[in-house]
């Protein structure tokens, strides 16, 4: 029999309406209708779930009927401590499409340590700030921590992996939204990357959700919890000591893609770390951005940067493969999803091959 809470999460993974799959389970029925008011009623637990329906219900969503039948509370898929970067734009459906995500890739992922025999120790944690220790410093300290030199920091995804973080990629329903973080009891942080995401931004929302991560141990997007993490962004990828000298002088549009190939971020970033660190005025520094929206940077910079996967996961999907014998039927029955979406999210490219699985 469905539980209610699973129905609820499986359908707004898919972004979907009640009446949608109402309607799709009509159309796979080729009977009688499924009308919007039975999968309300379904959802509320007013309803059993089971059968013919069930297997209707799971083809509906695109879930084995395993999915639709767990039980939340055995397999921990609260939605947990969530930050994202928050805007205006960003509509309640699509926020819960994302903690629905959140929800069903932790359980997957959870699956797979269980399969492996594997504990995901990690390093993270908490990190008070206050007017005597500020998000810059907490920023300087996890460099120090992760043995980051001096410099450009290059490769912010395996970072994250290596301090035993959680990292996949996700088609998130929005281009409003790069990154998002989910931080559940003593578990690793779950890190979901938008794959629309542009390379250059994408870092900066990264380094922002890490802020989150290592600042704040409340949910809520408030105005002095997003000022913290792009405090704590800007010293991470940007930090003052390095930048300083290279911000002053000429920094026309030409010197910020220099420095955007450089340092990995997009050049409105650069732009304004310079007026924070007061290397160029707030008069120069709207000039610039005058300038980048009458050219259409604002929406799509010069200069491509390399896009950062991450490698930990597929290593451990591959370890499963090869040395435990399992084959990608299994594994995807494991994790809860039918064989092809497994090998699109869980096998997609060669990324991680350079790397190996740290127990």
């Amino acid at each position: 029999m469905a539980h209610p809470t699973m129905l609820v999460l499986a359908r707004e993974s898919r972004g979907m309406t009640q009446a949608q799959i109402a309607a799709r389970m009509t159309e796979l029925a080729q009977g009688g209708p499924v009308s919007q008011g039975y999968v309300s009623k379904a959802e509320a637990g007013r309803l059993a779930v089971t059968g013919q329906r069930l297997e209707l219900y799971g083809q509906a969503v695109g879930y084995p009927v395993t999915v639709l039948c767990a039980d939340p509370d055995v397999h921990g898929v609260g939605v947990g401590l969530v930050h994202h970067r928050k805007r205006a734009s960003l509509g309640a459906p699509t926020l819960r499409r994302i903690h629905a995500e959140l929800a069903l890739s932790r359980m997957q992922v959870r699956a797979l340590l269980r399969a492996a025999g594997s504990t995901r120790q990690h390093g993270f944690h908490r990190i008070e700030v206050d007017d005597f220790y500020t998000p810059a410093e907490a920023a300087i300290e996890v460099r120090k921590e992760w043995g980051v030199p001096s410099g450009p920091l290059t490769r912010l995804v395996d970072l994250i992996e290596d301090a035993g973080g959680l990292v996949l990629v996700r088609d998130l329903g929005t281009r409003e939204l790069d990154a998002v973080t989910q931080w559940a009891d003593d578990e690793p942080p779950l890190f979901l990357f938008n794959v629309h995401a542009p390379a250059d931004r994408f870092r900066w929302s990264v380094g922002h959700e890490l802020g989150h991560v290592f600042l704040h141990d409340e949910p809520g997007a408030t105005t002095v919890q997003e000022r913290q993490a792009d405090e704590f962004a800007s010293e991470l990828l940007l930090p003052a000591v390095d930048v300083r000298t290279e911000l002053k002088g000429r920094l026309d549009l030409n010197r910020l893609v220099e420095l955007k190939h450089r340092w990995g971020v997009s050049m409105s970033a650069i732009a304004r770390r310079a007026a924070t660190l007061g290397v160029i005025t707030e008069w120069q520094y709207r000039n610039v951005m005058i300038e980048m929206s009458a050219l259409g940077y604002r929406t799509q910079e010069p200069g491509d940067i390399e896009r950062e996967q991450p490698y930990w996961i597929f290593n451990l999907v591959a370890r499963l493969h090869q040395d435990q014998g399992y084959d990608v039927s299994e594994i995807a029955d494991l994790v809860g999803l039918w064989p092809d979406e497994f090998q699109a999210l869980y096998q997609a490219g060669d990324a991680g091959t350079q790397h190996e699985v740290n127990q």
